[in-house]
C-alpha cells in the first residue's frame, strides 16, 4: 500500500523525468540516420594504429561532401556519414581515410536514397501506431468482464498513456547520448522502441491482471475491499517478480554492450533505459492511475 498511498509523489517524480526527456529531445534533437534521411556510409578498419580521430575529419572535412559525421567504431575502426557519394567522391573518401602506416579494408558502404530514408521512416511510424492500437483492443477485450469500478477500455487506454512515457523517456536518454557519442537514429533505434513497448506493456498487463483476479474474487465475497486496497496487493505481489525479470534482462543487455560488437552497442544502450523506465512505470505508474481514475467514475456514478 505504500506506492499507492504516496502514489502523488511517483506522479510528480514521473513529470520531471518526462520533463527532461523532453527537454533533452527539444534541445539536442535526434539525429537521424541514413536509414531514415538517404545517405551514404563508409566503414572501413586500419589492421595497425587507428589515426586520430582529429587528424582524419580534417581530411575529410577538406573533401567537398557538405556536411559529414566521422565516429568510431570499435578500437579499429572509422564509420564515415555523408550525403549520397558518387563513386569518385567514394574513392576520394575511402583515400582520406588512407595512411601510410597501416593498411586500410572497407568493411561497408551503403547508400539510401532520401525516398527510400522517407519511406522507411513512414512505416516505422506506421508499425508504432498498429502496435498501440492492437494493445488498446486486446486489453480491452481481455478485461472486458471486469467493468468496474474501471471500465475495461479504461485499463487499455492507462496502458497507452504509460508506454508514451515508455517511449518518450530513452528517446530524451538517447538524445543525451547521441549528443555527447555522435550515434544516429537508425533502423535499430525503431527496432529497439517496438521491443520496448512489447516488453513494457507484457510487465503492466502482469500487475493489472492480478487486479483483474481481485476483483473477481472480491465481487463473489461477502465482505468487499476498497479498490485500492485491491491495486495496492496486486503491485506488492508482482512487484518483486517484475523487478527479477528486468534485473535478467539488464544483465544480458549490459554484457551485450560490453562484449558486443559496435554495431549493437546503441541497440543495447537504449533496450537498457527503456526496460528501466518500462519497470518504473509498470510498478510506479501505470496501477496507482488506476486509483485516481475509479474514484472519477465512482463519484460521477453517483
Amino acid at each position: 500500500m505504500y506506492i499507492i498511498n504516496h502514489r502523488k509523489i511517483f506522479f510528480i517524480i514521473t513529470g520531471i523525468i518526462l520533463a527532461i526527456a523532453i527537454g533533452a529531445i527539444t534541445h539536442y534533437g535526434l539525429p537521424l540516420g541514413i536509414d531514415f534521411t538517404g545517405g551514404s556510409l563508409v566503414e572501413v578498419s586500419y589492421s595497425g594504429a587507428r589515426p586520430n580521430l582529429s587528424t582524419l575529419k580534417k581530411k575529410i572535412s577538406a573533401l567537398p561532401l557538405g556536411e559529414t559525421l566521422l565516429s568510431d567504431s570499435g578500437a579499429h575502426n572509422v564509420i564515415v556519414r555523408s550525403r549520397t557519394l558518387t563513386p569518385t567522391e567514394h574513392n576520394a573518401v575511402l583515400e582520406a581515410l588512407s595512411t601510410s602506416g597501416s593498411k586500410v579494408t572497407e568493411l561497408q558502404f551503403t547508400s539510401v536514397g532520401p525516398s527510400l530514408g522517407s519511406e522507411l521512416a513512414r512505416k516505422a511510424l506506421v508499425a508504432l501506431a498498429i502496435v498501440i492500437l492492437t494493445i488498446v483492443i486486446y486489453i480491452a477485450w481481455a478485461f472486458r468482464r471486469v467493468s468496474r469500478p474501471v471500465s475495461s477500455w479504461v485499463y487499455g487506454s492507462i496502458v497507452v498513456a504509460v508506454l508514451f512515457h515508455d517511449i518518450i523517456v530513452p528517446a530524451g536518454f538517447y538524445a543525451i547520448w547521441a549528443h555527447f557519442t555522435g550515434a544516429p537514429v537508425d533502423s535499430l533505434f525503431a527496432v529497439a522502441l517496438l521491443t520496448i513497448l512489447g516488453y513494457s506493456v507484457n510487465d503492466t498487463i502482469v500487475i493489472f491482471d492480478r487486479v483483474r483476479e481481485h476483483l473477481t474474487i472480491d465481487r463473489k465475497s461477502v465482505t468487499h475491499e476498497e479498490f485500492s486496497k485491491l491495486v495496492g496487493e496486486s503491485i506488492t505481489q508482482t512487484m518483486g517478480r517484475s523487478i527479477n525479470t528486468s534485473l535478467t534482462v539488464i544483465f544480458v543487455l549490459i554484457a551485450l554492450a560490453i562484449f558486443g560488437s559496435a554495431v549493437t552497442l546503441n541497440f543495447a544502450i537504449i533496450l537498457i533505459a527503456g526496460v528501466i523506465a518500462g519497470t518504473y512505470s509498470s510498478i510506479l505508474l501505470a496501477a496507482p492511475l488506476l486509483v485516481p481514475v475509479a474514484r472519477y467514475f465512482t463519484e460521477k456514478r453517483k
